[in-house]
């Protein structure tokens, strides 16, 4: 199965003839240079670029393109190359974009010659760079691995191969990128489309009659936001045709009807409707079925913001339509009174109610369409994305490789509240989590005394924590908590007392601040490994496992110094494997001032009761969010927890 790599993150390769593929979505340049153990490329020999596309066991495109397949076989290459790194950069003085933040984000994988795929990596956070050390294959104990770079460089093409060792780096990234102008220049643009045959003769037909243009503009219609409208969204009526002209005649220079005058067609019959699809579990793209899943949550995700923001603006369309409507009523003196301003008025509101029954048809057809396959999807969820109430946790078994991704909890919109989505976030947490304590502006938590939603906050920590150490290999997740002031013990028992913490809750100053130097230290001493090339040169016993902080009462405990490392782990800790789950409320953190803003804003916010405050990227509903709940009087909490258990003691984690 394809593993899907983080920064600095590297994975064996199976075989040594591969196929690396490059998709930016927008032209970039694709090279190779072969180094040796310390990284360094001797010469210009030693590198594939465009104007010299073949190296011993590598092969490169030999112009921009926004697709790029690199044939690659490392028994091929000379024994002194120990790694070949693959480079990314946009082209200059083609009138493109000149930064990588401007463009979609770059994905590269790793496949064998079967196009079975090994390895990939979607290159994120690049801003002002233009080019880049995409990923580096190389050699180690006579093995090959793979390792996600993501080196940019705002220097360009130039800054890349000078910081490879290359003498005169300018000269040479001149040279390339004029390679690959003379290649832009050769190519040769696609055609024209062809226009239909019904198009020629429409531009050749008689123009309509004024009338008939402001009739046709003056038509009621619908608006639609993107996707366009489903296929039974009423369309305007195609007007009728005239009668036919005498054979051999011509209709001002129209096309010719050979059709007999006296003759009478029958109307074609028209089609049956047809029924909507059946849902079936995992029918989305993807390797795996765990990636199929989740390609198919997210895509029902997409299709409820779109049909509802459709719906919604077809709703102020009308709306507006009306207001304006009754508006001209109001300010013609001869229909302000009387029964033609009554009709007016009816009129304008018939109008409004077809409207709006129109689009509610739509939105109920595929709210429908989607609750269909929500109830076929659901149960098919392995661990990872299912809720607690899902009968598959009865059947758990610790896995032996992370999932792709996690269940944070369900959203919804209030036009179809019974229809949740899983909220997944993808695997290893590109950020922490706050689980938000406070009241807020969430009308259930203003039902709620402090007392009860401090503690239904630290449950739903527990439920990420116990769900995290659920879907990871043995040992491949340690959990570390900070409770400074042991109020918290009772949410914490199940975690302690199934023995899968790193150790008891650290509790007072003392404790908050060896936990935080413990790692710290660690995100330090990964950090530098990585800036030497050398990420599996770590202290021995250092534990490699993911990490996992749960901040509880904070800023209970806290000094200004714990602050700031609190604040460095959630800007640093994620691309190293350190992670925090605070469970806090903001206003009782507010004597620190705006110097805590940083650290809100770096935290994904969730709260332990519904509340709308997510929004999606395309549209900006406000998606209500509700957290991950234990059936009432259940015991899969602590049966889970004993199986992580017990195969870390089997394994000896």
């Amino acid at each position: 199965m394809t593993v899907e790599l983080v920064r600095g993150q590297n994975h064996p390769l199976p075989d040594t003839r591969l196929e690396i593929r490059v998709s930016a979505g927008h032209p970039v340049v694709a090279g190779a240079t072969l180094g040796d153990e310390g990284g360094r490329v001797p010469g210009v020999e030693w590198i594939a670029h465009p104007g010299s596309p073949s190296l011993p066991g590598v092969e490169v495109s030999q112009q921009a393109a926004a697709d790029h397949r690199l044939a690659v076989d490392l028994e091929a290459v000379p024994a002194a190359v120990h790694r070949l790194s693959l480079l990314l950069a946009l082209p200059v003085g083609v009138g493109g974009p000149t930064r990588f933040g401007a463009v979609a984000a770059p994905f590269v994988a790793v496949t064998g010659l079967d196009g079975t795929e090994v390895a990939s990596y979607t290159i994120t956070g690049l801003d002002r760079e233009s080019a880049v050390v995409a990923l580096e294959l190389y050699r180690r104990q006579g093995a090959w691995k793979v390792r996600a770079m993501g080196q940019g460089y705002e220097g360009g093409l130039a800054a890349m191969l000078g910081d490879q060792g290359l003498e005169r780096p300018a000269d040479l990234a001149a040279t390339i990128l004029d390679a690959v102008a003379r290649g832009l220049a050769r190519s040769v643009s696609a055609p024209p489309p062809r226009v239909p045959e019904t198009e020629r003769v429409r531009h050749s037909a008689p123009a309509a009659a004024p009338e008939t243009m402001a009739a046709a503009d003056s038509a009621p219609t619908l608006p639609v936001t993107p996707p366009p409208p489903p296929p039974s969204t009423p369309l305007p009526s195609t007007p009728a045709p005239s009668a036919p002209a005498p054979s051999g005649g011509t209709t001002g220079g129209g096309p010719i009807s050979y059709a007999h005058p006296g003759r009478r067609t029958a109307a074609p019959e028209p089609e049956p409707r047809q029924a909507p699809p059946v849902p079936v579990a995992g029918d989305a793209s993807g390797w795996s079925m765990d990636e199929r899943l989740y390609n198919q949550v997210w895509g029902m995700f997409e299709d409820l913001a779109r049909t509802t923001a459709a719906y919604r603006s077809a709703c102020d369309f009308a709306e507006s339509r009306l207001d304006k409507e009754l508006d001209g009523v109001l300010s013609d003196p001869r229909s302000r009174i009387g029964g033609a301003g009554d009709a007016a008025r009816e009129a304008a509101r018939a109008r409004h109610d077809e409207l709006t029954a129109r689009a509610q048809e739509v939105l109920d057809r595929d709210l429908a369409q989607l609750a269909a396959e929500s109830e076929v999807v659901e149960p098919a969820l392995p661990p990872a994305y299912a809720r607690w109430d899902n009968p598959v946790w009865h059947a758990y078994r610790v896995p032996m490789e992370a999932p792709m991704a996690l269940r944070l909890g369900d959203l919804h919109l209030p036009e179809r509240p019974d229809l949740r989505i899983p909220m997944l976030v993808r695997l290893p947490l590109e950020r922490g989590l706050w689980v938000d304590s406070g009241r807020g502006r969430s009308e259930a938590a203003g039902l709620l005394d402090e007392a009860e939603l401090r503690r239904l906050a630290l449950d739903t920590a527990v439920a990420h924590a116990a769900r995290l150490l659920a879907v990871y290999p043995p040992g491949e997740f340690t959990v570390h908590v900070v409770d400074p002031a042991g109020s918290g013990a009772t949410a914490l028992a199940p975690l302690v007392g199934a023995g899968v913490l790193a150790g008891p809750p650290a509790a007072g100053a003392a404790g908050v601040t060896a936990v935080l130097a413990q790692l710290t230290e660690r995100v330090d001493l990964v950090q530098m490994a990585l800036r030497a090339g050398a990420p599996d040169a770590l202290p021995p016993g250092m534990d490699t496992a993911e990490q996992l902080l749960i901040v509880h009462d904070f800023p209970h405990g806290f000094d200004d110094r714990a602050v700031n490392q609190l604040r460095y782990l959630a800007d640093e800790g994620p691309a190293v494997g350190v992670h925090l789950l605070m469970v806090a409320d903001r206003e009782a953190a507010s004597a620190y001032g705006p110097v805590l803003d940083p650290l809100w804003r770096s935290l994904l916010r969730i709260t332990p009761v519904p509340d709308d405050h997510l929004a999606d990227p395309w549209v900006g509903h406000a998606w209500t969010y509700e957290p991950p709940l234990f059936p009432s009087g259940s015991r899969i909490l602590p049966q889970v927890l004993a199986q992580v258990a017990e195969a870390r003691r089997q394994w000896g984690r």
